[in-house]
């Protein structure tokens, strides 16, 4: 079961052009084997994926900031991958890849065990509707898997302006062998996080924000 849907949405000529010239460089076949970051980026920096990053912004700008640290975008809307394309090309960042692919599929077959130092999801899609909630991506056994790729001490960081879904997420999280809380429940609010265009509709909305922090203690465990 898919925790996406392919949602119809108008592609700028700005995004069109730029996923057309720029798709080649920076994007990432799906594959069903192991990536070798240093490889793929030219160096042994630590890399940090992350997971449905809608239009890039929080991720462009973070790859700015942070210029030792490489990002792994994983995003199957076309608009958003463009968009964080032109903004690749526009800021010159050259510690950006993206595979435009379900992240479940990604994390599975493509991220290798013991290789990731932080994994960011930002906003997710909440599936709110009752019947919808199966479809939420942080649940497990997808929680055991991204464990299993983080290195020893490495983190996953999640924010939602969803209270049911932060407090589902936090008892998942909560019961995935190989994590531990790194505070006692939700995590303080992170300065270091750019504000994204999710956030600020829902903060529109009165939606409270929450968010979860959690280090890897065994991220060799089997999923």
């Amino acid at each position: 079961m898919k925790s996406y849907v392919l949602r119809s949405g108008r592609e700028t000529p700005a995004q069109r052009r730029s996923y057309e010239s720029l798709a080649p460089l920076f994007t990432v076949p799906f594959a069903e084997t192991p990536l070798d970051f240093a490889e793929l980026f030219g160096n042994g920096n630590p890399v940090v994926m992350e997971i449905g990053f809608g239009m890039g912004e929080a991720t462009a700008a973070l790859a700015a900031e942070n210029p030792g640290v490489n990002y792994l975008g994983v995003e199957v809307y076309r608009p958003g991958v463009g968009r964080l394309l032109w903004n690749v090309s526009r800021q010159s960042l050259s510690n950006v890849r993206i595979v435009r692919h379900d992240a479940v599929e990604v994390v599975a077959k493509m991220v290798p065990r013991r290789s990731l130092s932080g994994v960011h999801v930002f906003f997710p899609d909440p599936w709110p509707k009752k019947r919808h909630r199966k479809r939420r991506l942080i649940k497990r056994p997808f929680t055991d898997v991204l464990a299993s790729v983080l290195i020893p001490g490495g983190y996953f960081y999640m924010v939602t302006d969803w209270t049911d879904y932060a407090d589902s997420a936090l008892e998942e999280l909560s019961a995935t062998r190989g994590l531990a809380n790194a505070f006692a429940g939700f995590a303080a609010p992170a300065d270091w996080r750019p504000r994204t265009g999710f956030e600020k509709k829902g903060l529109a909305k009165n939606h409270e924000v929450r968010e979860l922090y959690f280090r890897a203690e065994n991220p060799g465990a089997e999923a």
